[in-house]
């Protein structure tokens, strides 16, 4: 059992796609919105998987969503925080406390809150894998150009995140590592990117389904490791 959060559209959507064409029961977790120029008509949702609400802002919505998969199945074996929202390219000296604050409360504190609505189940289970969706503009090696601050901070600390919790979860049968989907054509990406959201889903979805001796703590592109 699956729960993607951030998939009404884009990679989140392709994410779970692919992870339901494995043949992993999936919730894809969505908030209230209509439809994009990115992302096809809900008409044209695949029936292999499932829409829940889902706000990682609301620790209340969190709990809601959790609990009923829980009751449903008794049990969520992957996480994917794939919930993500920028603050766009502007002067990092001129800071917008109230962007910073809704960024980091999306990238970050979203994906700690849902992981620890999750993990208690996969301990019982001593099975999980935890991916979290981060991004090159988060790596400290390849840091190098000033645009969107907060976006990149809160991305560098989803990797400290997944760090943190790969250590804290070790020896539980629990992987947790982060994956850089690269450059991909979606709302936040805009339509000049490079690469495709299959391209931008399919590290995510192998980090989501790795053998018991995969690796724990990494951060991944292509299928690659990516530094830090």
């Amino acid at each position: 059992m699956a729960l993607v959060s951030g998939a009404s559209r884009g990679i989140g959507r392709e994410i779970a796609r692919q992870l339901a064409q494995q043949g992993v029961s999936v919730y894809a977790g969505v908030r209230k919105q209509k439809p994009t120029a990115f992302s096809p008509d809900r008409s044209s949702t695949v029936s292999s998987y499932r829409e829940i609400e889902l706000d990682v802002t609301q620790a209340g919505s969190v709990d809601a969503a959790t609990s009923r998969i829980l009751e449903g199945s008794g049990r969520i074996d992957i996480l994917v925080n794939n919930a993500g929202v920028s603050d766009g390219d502007h002067d990092a000296l001129q800071l917008d406390p109230d962007k910073f604050r809704e960024v980091m409360d999306v990238n970050v504190l979203g994906a700690w809150r849902l992981s620890e609505a999750v993990v208690p189940a996969m301990i019982r289970n001593n099975y999980g894998r935890i991916v979290n969706v981060s991004s090159t503009l988060g790596s400290l090696h390849h840091l190098n150009r000033p645009s969107e601050p907060a976006y990149r901070i809160s991305k560098a600390a989803v990797n400290a995140l997944t760090r943190v919790f790969a250590t804290r979860l070790d020896g539980t049968g629990i992987l947790v590592n982060a994956a850089s989907p690269g450059w991909v054509r979606t709302d936040l990406g805009g339509p000049n990117a490079p690469r495709s959201v299959q391209q931008g889903a399919d590290t995510p979805v192998w980090l989501a389904t790795l053998p018991p001796d995969g690796p724990s703590g990494g951060f991944f592109y292509d299928r690659a490791p990516l530094e830090w």
